[in-house]
């Protein structure tokens, strides 16, 4: 035997360092230590498109708008990446999140945020109801992730082509009563739709448009929590439309 020769303990040791070395090397490898940072464009860089981590750093209203807009133009153009949707992510974040951004959005299952969006776990802080109309709960859901979050931005997103706006409008014109609880939803969307009921064009997208906005407005007045977090400049509220044609949104 060689004296000189590695022990087959030895052999084995140097195998498996040639191997860890070699898998450091090709890209995503990062993602064992749950690496990742945006780029210029945003996209992860040393990690596998779908995973990077978490957005835990602080970051401002127009920087989280920018982040938004960001997403659903990869998202528009087919080049989604798809991330924080990773086994790994979500192991991360079973303790915390740090949502930068809160949407209240409506429930048109055409319309999910986080794919329009193009962000993953624990981006977005997401209240969803027909019409996107603020009721106490999802008030007091917008509350929590701005005083207990510390989310900066929250967003009001209609949509084309909104059903609930629709029958509101049409309920409205009958001059009936809407069955169930879909009565509660009207009577969120009327003064949306009694504004906009004299301008040129279509009824239900004037309507959608204006409810947006109203319920932006109405959102960044509501004392005292988010009223204040506005005045100071720590919270924008934005109102947007998202465009079921082409899967852009914009904002209003």
């Amino acid at each position: 035997m060689c004296d000189s020769c590695p022990s087959p303990e030895r052999r084995q040791f140097l195998r498996q360092v040639a191997v860890l070395a070699a898998a450091m090397t090709v890209p995503g490898a990062a993602l064992a230590s749950g690496g990742g940072v945006s780029g210029a464009a945003g996209k992860p860089t040393g990690a596998k498109s779908g995973s990077h981590a978490p957005p835990t750093q602080k970051v401002t209203p127009d920087e989280a708008l920018a982040r938004l807009l960001q997403g659903n133009k990869r998202y528009v153009a087919n080049k989604a990446f798809h991330p924080n949707a990773s086994p790994e992510m979500r192991a991360k974040l079973a303790n915390g999140q740090a949502p930068f951004a809160a949407i209240l959005g409506c429930a048109d299952s055409r319309v999910p945020p986080e794919i329009v969006f193009d962000h993953g776990l624990g981006d977005i802080f997401v209240v969803r109801v027909a019409g996107n109309v603020v009721e106490d709960e999802g008030a007091g859901s917008l509350e929590y992730a701005i005083e207990h979050l510390g989310t900066p931005l929250i967003v009001v997103l209609g949509h084309e082509r909104c059903g609930a706006v629709k029958a509101a409008i049409e309920t409205l014109e009958a001059g009936v009563e809407a069955p169930g609880h879909v009565a509660s939803l009207v009577a969120k969307l009327k003064p949306a739709v009694e504004k906009t009921k004299d301008l040129p064009g279509d009824k239900a997208e004037n309507a959608m448009r204006e409810n947006a906005k109203m319920m932006a407005a109405q959102i960044a007045s509501m004392e005292p929590i988010l009223k204040e977090k506005v005045d100071q400049g720590k919270v924008k509220v934005v109102a947007m439309r998202y465009d079921l044609d082409t899967g852009a949104v914009e904002v209003l």
